[in-house]
């Protein structure tokens, strides 16, 4: 048996017709023919019911068909984790980062590795930490950027920074002039928040609970940006880190007596292949996070 066979029996497994898949791999319906009779000829069993011109899978095909599928697969993967290794400084990465992320530190990441390796090309996902962990797992992103949440064991996380959570209100709220103060104040104030289920409302949630302060939630948004710009039409008050890029005419952010933080970090699949270009875009992110830390604390 020939590995050719396999692929010409792929090809006319998905498309049942003789005449079409000759045409797409490129041959004689002959050779077609003769190829798929030799391959039977070894299995010892038939894999397709023919009557007259219609030719269509059968129950034997299809379990076949299932073994091929996975062999052909891991053929290419192997295939690509050569070319990967002859090509160290190409390939592509897919890469998932929180929303928070999105206006400066990831497009600031990507332009500066891509001076060192500009033949790199990005699949990036951008989303809150609980689906980027779900993507991790089912191993569809290679690295992500999130915000630390309950430990998954499959996933190495590795922290990166700290973020300061602050009270922000509207520009002219009484509070707004205060260096400091208690969440017990803010008590009755209505609120803005993240929806349930992103890891940042987690933490909010936590916080809030510890003080024994039961919000009055008015509005429950998606991005903090959002989030900002109803607190700044005066709106209600909310527990946000100071992001960048967030716009400050409208709002005024204050420090809480209850301090608390957030901890973004890098997380990847254990076990996982990383091809040579991601770890080395992973090492990058690593070092451009402690410099990018160093640099803001000079400030």
């Amino acid at each position: 048996m020939e590995w050719e066979q396999l692929e010409y029996f792929q090809t006319l497994a998905r498309m049942e017709h003789m005449t079409k898949a000759a045409d797409v791999l490129s041959i004689s319906q002959p050779a077609l023919s003769r190829s798929i009779a030799r391959l039977e000829s070894h299995l010892n069993v038939q894999l397709f019911d023919r009557q007259g011109r219609v030719i269509k899978l059968n129950k034997y095909g299809q379990m076949f068909l299932k073994r091929v599928d996975a062999m052909i697969n891991e053929y290419e993967k192997g295939k690509k984790e050569i070319q990967q290794l002859l090509q160290p400084d190409q390939g592509e990465i897919s890469f998932g980062f929180l929303h928070t992320l999105g206006a400066f530190f990831v497009p600031d990441l990507l332009a500066s590795f891509r001076q060192h390796y500009p033949k790199v090309q990005f699949q990036l996902q951008q989303n809150h930490s609980y689906w980027l962990l779900e993507k991790l797992k089912t191993n569809e992103l290679d690295l992500c950027v999130f915000a630390a949440i309950e430990p998954a064991k499959m996933i190495h996380w590795v922290k990166l920074w700290s973020e300061d959570l602050f009270l922000f209100v509207p520009s002219g709220h009484p509070l707004a002039e205060r260096d400091e103060v208690d969440l017990k104040e803010i008590a009755q104030e209505p609120f803005i928040l993240l929806k349930s289920g992103y890891a940042l409302r987690l933490t909010v949630d936590e916080l809030l609970e510890k003080e024994n302060v039961k919000p009055t939630i008015i509005f429950e948004g998606e991005e903090v940006s959002t989030i900002a710009g109803f607190v700044g039409a005066g709106l209600g008050v909310s527990i946000l880190p100071d992001v960048e890029g967030l716009d400050h005419q409208k709002i005024t952010k204050v420090k809480m007596k209850n301090h608390t933080t957030r901890e973004i970090g890098m997380g990847w699949l254990q076990g996982k292949y990383l091809s040579p270009v991601a770890e080395k875009f992973k090492e990058y992110i690593l070092s451009y996070s402690k410099h990018r830390s160093e640099n803001k604390e000079k400030i």
